[in-house]
């Protein structure tokens, strides 16, 4: 898809969005979606598109560091609890506890028991939250092997892009087919009625951003609300005069360097 395209497109569906902003405020809804997928598959594009005229008061981004020390002797599931949204949210989670599922178990952070034991647990866990009101969507953003080259040799190569690029990213490229296979285990596993795996195409990257905001418009129900819709009639300005104010204007002193004159 080319930026003309995508362009046209995203307008669209920014404003069905914003429908979809107003209802989870006004009724209270409680959405959290699980964005997973191999390194550089496109989670942070899909979600940056997706808070890009949002409002931050109601979207938010979950992307935890590694546990500290005190975490890692909680219950698997504790650190992500406390970001769930509340009534009126939707948390938007960059890498989840799925973490567990195939990140871990590939690159030796949980052992194996913990691996099926969290396998085992997950789906009761997922039940919890959507029976507590919880509206969960979970995504895969699948990346082919030749698009993720393409993409770790720009970022390598970038020295704007080269952050991106972690030692466990490097590694989990060389255990690509371990990936894989946990990939495969995971979505066979915990896909169920009720917390259904959903799986983006990110080879285009334009195309798989505006592919998933068009399914979560599919998937939460939401309204439009005409009076919250309607242009804003603004209040005039209040005058210096009205207010007693000597207007003086401001110190040009305060004011940073301007880097491009004449422009």
């Amino acid at each position: 898809m080319n930026e003309k395209e995508f362009d046209k497109e995203i307008k669209e569906v920014e404003f069905e969005l914003a429908k979809l902003q107003e209802t989870v405020s006004r009724k209270g809804l409680k959405i959290a979606v699980v964005f997973e997928g191999r390194d550089a598959a496109g989670k942070g594009g899909v979600i940056k598109t997706l808070l890009n005229r949002m409002n931050p008061r109601i979207w938010r981004v979950v992307a935890l560091p590694k546990p500290s020390d005190r975490e890692r002797t909680e219950w698997y599931f504790q650190r992500y609890v406390k970001h769930l949204p509340a009534g009126g949210e939707v948390v938007l989670f960059d890498r989840s506890w799925y973490n567990r599922a195939v990140v871990e178990p590939v690159m030796g952070f949980c052992t194996p028991e913990q691996h099926e034991d969290f396998m085992r647990e997950v789906p009761l866990f997922e039940k919890m939250l959507i029976d507590s009101g919880v509206i969960l969507i979970k995504y895969w953003i699948h990346v082919s092997a030749d698009e993720q080259e393409k993409r770790f040799q720009d970022r390598a190569c970038d020295a704007r892009k080269r952050w991106k690029l972690s030692p466990i990213d490097l590694e989990a490229r060389r255990r690509w087919a371990d990936f894989s296979k946990y990939r495969d285990k995971m979505l066979r596993e915990t896909h169920t009625d009720y917390a259904p795996w959903r799986v983006i195409d990110g080879n285009d990257k334009e195309k798989a951003r505006l592919n998933c905001i068009r399914s979560i418009l599919d998937i939460v129900p939401f309204e439009h609300n005409e009076e919250a819709f309607r242009p804003i009639e603004l209040p005039p300005r209040q005058t210096a005069e009205e207010a007693g104010y000597s207007e003086t204007g401001i110190d040009p002193s305060l004011c940073v360097k301007d880097y491009y004159p004449g422009v």
